[in-house]
């Protein structure tokens, strides 16, 4: 039903409102990741059945997965431009975008860095160093793998299966979930096992953990919060940004490239934010495959291009 309903809105502005090809495609996009919510939590309800608190639920919940406020604006305008073909369609006698206000654009903590000041901090890190080796890692896996900071600390040689392309994080509420992690990530996190961290004198307690401070000790979280802030000032970023950022902007990467909400909630380790449950159980070559297509860094493309 729904998707018939897109398809004569795109009809709708490629004819009637002559739009070009990136707007009409911008317009279905946001459509479509109004249809995938809906889908998610009352997949019997018709665009026509819409009403105002879902369209804020729906907003809320792309906040929840990390889309910026920026991202949230575009999209609601998007939704409105739908909305209102179906009322000059006269399929509907009321616009439930109508009161919507787009989310506050002010700037907020933390920011969202774009795909070039991610790929800016990158290239300002120093390889010939010790901490140079492990803080790319470092940041090539909270980028690949949308982890929390705390995830990150934690994470443990004995949970990477990088053979088969995952992770296993322990998260909030001690919940175990597999993230698939992209290829630059693993290139480089190799790099510093195999290099850096194999000639430290590994501390008691920290065997197992892959991320370690020059000493052989497990990071703390004000450790990795210093080193992202000397990363963005060496590489010019004038945001206020902390590791969750990346969090963030690995979100809304992956969903303003295309990717399917249900796929990114489960591998930022969500739980449902409605009373209905929206959980199904993913296989995990589709969300390899989800990252494989939407995450800019996630095809390996990163390490091989600059050598």
């Amino acid at each position: 039903m729904w998707q018939s309903y897109i398809n004569a809105f795109k009809n709708y502005l490629t004819l009637e409102r002559s739009l070009s090809e990136n707007s009409v495609e911008a317009y279905l996009h946001d459509a479509e990741k109004l249809y995938e919510y809906i889908l998610l939590t009352e997949p019997a309800l018709s665009p026509m059945q819409v009403s105002e608190k879902q369209l804020m639920n729906f907003l809320a919940y792309l906040g929840e997965l990390g889309l910026s406020a920026h991202s949230q604006a575009r999209m609601l305008s998007g939704l409105k431009s739908f909305f209102k073909y179906l009322l000059l369609e006269g399929l509907i006698d009321h616009d439930p975008t109508k009161l919507l206000e787009a989310p506050k654009l002010g700037r907020k903590l933390p920011d969202t860095l774009s795909f070039p000041e991610i790929e800016a901090m990158l290239a300002v890190i120093d390889l010939s160093t010790p901490g140079g080796t492990r803080d790319r890692a470092m940041l090539e896996v909270l980028y690949s793998s949308g982890l929390r900071v705390s995830e990150l600390l934690d994470l443990r040689l004995t949970n990477c299966y990088f053979d088969a392309g995952f992770i296993r994080i322990l998260g909030k509420g001690s919940k175990v979930r597999l993230v698939p992690i992209g290829q630059d990530a693993m290139h480089y996190t190799r790099i510093y096992i195999d290099h850096v961290r194999s000639q430290l004198n590994v501390q008691k307690g920290a065997e197992d953990l892959v991320f370690l401070n020059l000493r052989g000790s497990g990071l703390s979280r004000i450790s990795v919060f210093t080193t992202i802030k000397r990363i963005a000032d060496e590489a010019g970023i004038q945001k206020n940004i902390s590791p969750h950022t990346f969090r963030h902007s690995f979100a809304t990467h992956l969903i303003e490239g295309g990717a399917d909400l249900r796929a990114v909630q489960q591998m930022l380790g969500h739980e449902s934010i409605t009373t209905t449950e929206i959980y199904t159980h993913l296989d995990r070559d589709y969300l390899k495959q989800t990252l494989r297509e939407f995450h800019p860094r996630a095809a390996g493309k990163g390490h091989r291009a600059r050598g």
